[in-house]
């Protein structure tokens, strides 16, 4: 298997939005953005899916490495030897992936945020620097377009927050901001106790209200920063968006039963999203 194979089964095999998007592409830049995304897969799972603490903190270890090597010319995983011939075109730099890997760091050390700051902190590293070098490779003519990609990024990763509330909690992690549990008088052995009609009350979804409108005005300012310039080549963004907006609103709709179920929606209906994106524009 090539590395180019490698990297396209890795994100074929996710079924994330992302991939869609990557659909619309020209060859060249979908295939930086499709090593790029198996990279970040590569490391996110090391903290998702390795259940020793000390192996998982190993393996980011070893990513760091094989980054900062991959970058003086010695890449050995499929996944960087299929990202590195991309980087100097799509201004990918060693900090972005550094930046990951610490946001990974994060997840392995932490299983709470106290506040939304440092909530925000966080989403910057694994959401927000993957929204710049997103935009990086999609094309981009204003530096505006980077201050949108990040929005962007912290809109997206707070719906993920939102839509795996139960996931989490299955792995004994709250990202939901202490300060604002504590607002909202929910205890975090309710969402840790996940099945209904445990957690779910008037509070916990006066709670995730609030986060849903704050991932929505996330949205709203992403949309507002998005150069003219830049719209047309931003599509795959804008794709993802509508995706994950969409989602965000079915959760919405089924008044955040989420701590029971993951909500997600049919490949068919992510694949028509995104083509309807790529006719409209917006």
């Amino acid at each position: 298997m090539t590395p180019e194979q490698y990297v396209q089964e890795k994100a074929a095999k996710s079924g994330s939005s992302f991939y869609y998007a990557f659909l619309f592409l020209p060859p060249p830049r979908r295939a930086a953005i499709t090593a790029f995304y198996a990279f970040c897969r590569e490391v996110d799972d090391v903290v998702d899916e390795v259940a020793d603490h000390g192996v998982a903190a190993t393996k980011l270890a070893w990513w760091r490495k094989e980054t900062a090597e991959s970058f003086a010319g010695q890449p050995t995983h499929p996944v960087m030897k299929a990202l590195m011939p991309h980087v100097a075109a799509y201004g990918i730099h060693l900090s972005h992936l550094q930046a990951i890997i610490e946001g990974c760091q994060i997840d392995l050390e932490q299983s709470r945020f106290l506040d939304y700051t440092g909530l925000a902190r966080y989403c910057h590293l694994v959401a927000g620097v993957v929204g710049e070098v997103a935009a990086n490779i999609f094309g981009r003519s204003s530096d505006k377009t980077v201050e949108y990609a990040h929005r962007l990024g912290l809109a997206m990763q707070l719906t993920n927050i939102i839509r795996d509330v139960g996931d989490d909690a299955r792995r004994g992690r709250i990202y939901l901001p202490v300060s604002e549990l504590q607002q909202f008088d929910v205890k975090a052995q309710e969402i840790l106790n996940r099945k209904p009609p445990f957690g779910y009350s008037e509070r916990f979804t006066a709670l995730m209200k609030f986060q849903a409108v704050r991932a929505h005005r996330c949205y709203d300012e992403a949309m507002a920063l998005l150069p003219d310039v830049d719209r047309a080549a931003q599509k795959p963004g804008l794709m993802m968006a509508n995706i994950y907006r969409t989602l965000l609103r079915e959760i919405e709709a089924d008044n955040f039963q989420v701590l029971h179920q993951r909500t997600s929606l049919t490949p068919l209906r992510k694949l028509w999203i995104a083509m309807r994106t790529n006719w409209r524009g917006s």
